[in-house]
């Protein structure tokens, strides 16, 4: 038996050697993780076409083609939403210099300084409040950057999908904790992908609407950045709310831009940041703060879409490091928003579901 204090600075050094491999595979591991999350997300769909009578081939590839048209949907709806965002920006150039100027003509108004106005506002200008509104959107697309990767990939795990079933039965002999496990990540990241998805429509929809009422360009940009930072935990509507309210400033001055904030608070920060957080962790066992940290941890890690699949990736972590050992079970406890499983409850007193996650329907007689 190694020494406690030893186990810990193994495991330390361990996790550091780990993030800075996964960081410098970054580019390659981030639309492999999105593949995954994607194919595990839509693979029911193959299992809701079985049931219904279609053959293995047709259900397999309506899977595959959804699959396809989801990743280049979205990829062309950010490719154009940069270009149109792109276009739109250098008409305002004089919008800004007449907000700087009154800004400066309300600092004097005050008593402050020449001195200390012109170095205040020496360091606004348009081609940062340009860059930030542009960043969020490009930093989004930049995992689409290599799209014939990322569509064999998808395409491979979706038709390997298929015999996954088979392939858990048999290891569910040796390794039920395991496939328990797998069984585990595989209904949370669906619960939470179902969630997210239900909450991100709600809002972009009221988003999009208030957005073009009040006449902020390109609402349905703003509402599709909205839907996608949904996925992001704790902090994703201020993410989609910085670039429209910028925009707000741009067009029609400070009240505007207040009006869409104060709208997005109500609207955003009830749905996002107090309902549906606490939907979140009830369908994923996640306490609120490990939500957060795994969005901190996995944008350090890999990136923007390291954000947006922050939950998926940290339930496959826990059930990789700490569901597949009855030993270290006990943390899943601790880490979980509900109340802990009783005591006496082992891996063997579990229900066999380990094949449940990608298994077959009976056959059509």
């Amino acid at each position: 038996m190694l020494p406690r204090g030893l186990i810990v600075v193994l495991g330390a050094t361990g996790l550091l050697v780990s993030v800075l491999a996964l960081q410098r595979f970054a580019s390659i591991l981030a639309p492999v993780l999105l593949a995954l999350i994607l194919v595990v997300g839509v693979y029911p769909l193959t299992g809701f076409l079985r049931r219904h009578g279609a053959p293995v081939w047709l259900a397999v590839t309506v899977t595959v083609i959804t699959l396809l048209v989801l990743v280049l949907s979205l990829a062309a709806l950010l490719a154009v939403s940069v270009a149109q965002l792109a276009t739109i920006l250098p008409a305002y150039q004089d919008s800004f210099t007449a907000l700087v100027n009154n800004l400066r003509n309300w600092l004097g108004s005050l008593g402050v300084g020449r001195d200390q106005i012109q170095a205040a506002i020496s360091k606004i200008n348009f081609s940062n409040v340009t860059g930030l509104l542009t960043d969020l959107l490009a930093g989004l697309a930049g995992v689409f950057s290599n799209m014939l990767f990322l569509l064999f990939v998808v395409a491979f795990m979706a038709l390997d999908a298929v015999g996954f079933s088979s392939r858990l039965a048999r290891v569910r002999r040796q390794r039920a904790e395991v496939v328990g496990a797998l069984d585990s990540f595989v209904h949370g990241t669906r619960r939470y992908l179902l969630v997210s998805t239900v909450f991100g429509l709600i809002v972009a929809a009221i988003d999009t609407a208030f957005l073009w009422l009040i006449g902020v360009p390109l609402p349905l940009l703003w509402g599709l950045l909205a839907f996608i930072t949904n996925y992001i935990p704790n902090v994703g509507f201020i993410i989609g709310l910085i670039p429209p309210a910028l925009l707000a400033l741009l067009q029609g001055g400070p009240k505007l831009m207040i009006t869409v904030i104060v709208a997005y608070s109500v609207i955003n920060f009830i749905i996002q940041s107090i309902i549906q957080p606490k939907v979140t962790a009830d369908a994923v066992s996640l306490s609120l703060t490990l939500t957060f940290l795994s969005l901190v941890f996995w944008s350090f890690v890999i990136g923007p879409i390291g954000a947006v699949l922050a939950i998926p990736l940290t339930l496959l972590v826990k059930a990789m490091l700490l569901d597949v050992d009855p030993n270290t079970r006990w943390i899943s406890s601790l880490l979980s928003s509900g109340p802990a499983p009783p005591e006496d409850e082992d891996a063997d007193d579990m229900p066999d579901r380990g094949s449940e996650a990608f298994s077959d329907p009976p056959r059509q007689r």
